[in-house]
């Protein structure tokens, strides 16, 4: 599998796509474009949440394309169509978040750094965001400035609270139990094909444009997260919530927040923003947790917030 096209979601044009061996049985697929402008103004990457996929983010790549960035996007590891880490193709497993920042490591060096154009800028979703937070407090981080739409600062909706959860998923990991995907009804993990009251968008025709591309690919789907992830996504989450951590980011931040999210806790993105020294936060009112899927009017707002905040943008050419 290496990019999967549906009439209502295609490839856009100039795409260069492949997979990058990370270590023995891991690689990961990934997708670059080159500026639909003949100026260049640097590259956007794009990193995608859990249980996300390439496909998913066409029409952002295009709309990048139009403002004059090239465009590079990654599938992490146990997700789309990179390679999977347990024997059932459908649990959503990672060991530690170490692990996808190897990712980010090889995907940086083996694609963006030969093949795009500098400066830098990352737009990370949710999951992602977590990820590039802890890479952004070592030295020699690639990005100039990062946005990040809903990030896993902490989640909603756990049957009990954080910091009771997090033990629990702690020990059931070190008993041996890490790659059992979560315990509990796993409905809520699965990529549901009922619209209504689905927590990810209120855009009826965008939700239904991500159903077709897994009609077309089950492949690129994930259900449950494993126990080991859970336990891995707690301890990254509690380096974030750390009052050392805040401090130590290097890069300039945006955080983007959904104010009706149910997945993400607003409350939590808007803490860790006023602890940054270099970062600021926006909740767009009405949307649901996937951003960057809502509905135009939400996501006007959105790319207002992206071309105030990322230098190069040539604004008569937005759009």
């Amino acid at each position: 599998m290496v990019l999967v096209s549906t009439p209502k979601n295609p490839i856009p044009l100039g795409a260069s796509s492949g997979y990058l061996d990370i270590r023995k049985g891991v690689r990961v697929r990934y997708a670059s474009w080159q500026s639909a402008l003949r100026e260049r103004r640097g590259t956007v990457c794009i990193f995608p949440g859990r249980n996300e996929f390439i496909e998913k983010y066409f029409e952002v790549v295009g709309e990048l394309r139009r403002r004059g960035f090239a465009v590079a996007v990654l599938d992490w590891r146990g997700q789309g169509g990179s390679s999977r880490l347990t024997r059932s193709q459908m649990k959503g497993h990672v060991r530690d978040f170490d692990d996808y920042e190897e990712d980010l490591a090889h995907f940086m060096k083996g694609v963006v750094l030969p093949d795009c154009p500098a400066p830098y800028y990352a737009l990370a979703h949710s999951m992602a965001a977590t990820v590039l937070f802890r890479a952004a407090t070592k030295r020699g981080c690639w990005f100039s400035r990062i946005v990040m739409t809903a990030p896993m600062v902490k989640l909603m909706g756990l049957p009990m609270p954080q910091g009771v959860c997090a033990p629990v998923a702690d020990g059931l990991t070190l008993l041996g139990f890490g790659k059992q995907a979560v315990p509990g009804s796993n409905e809520k993990y699965w990529a549901s094909e009922e619209f209504e009251g689905n927590p990810l968008t209120s855009d009826r025709e965008r939700f239904f444009r991500n159903i077709s591309v897994l009609r077309a690919a089950p492949g690129l789907a994930v259900g449950p997260p494993t126990v080991g992830w859970l336990n891995a996504a707690f301890e990254a989450m509690a380096q974030l919530g750390s009052e050392k951590f805040a401090p130590r980011i290097r890069i300039p931040a945006l955080m983007v927040a959904a104010g009706d999210d149910q997945v993400v806790s607003s409350k939590a993105i808007e803490d860790l923003a006023s602890r940054l020294r270099a970062g600021s936060q926006l909740v767009l009112r009405g949307s649901r947790h996937e951003i960057l899927q809502e509905r135009d009017a939400i996501r006007e707002q959105f790319w207002a917030a992206f071309d105030a905040y990322i230098p190069g943008v040539a604004l008569s050419k937005a759009g």
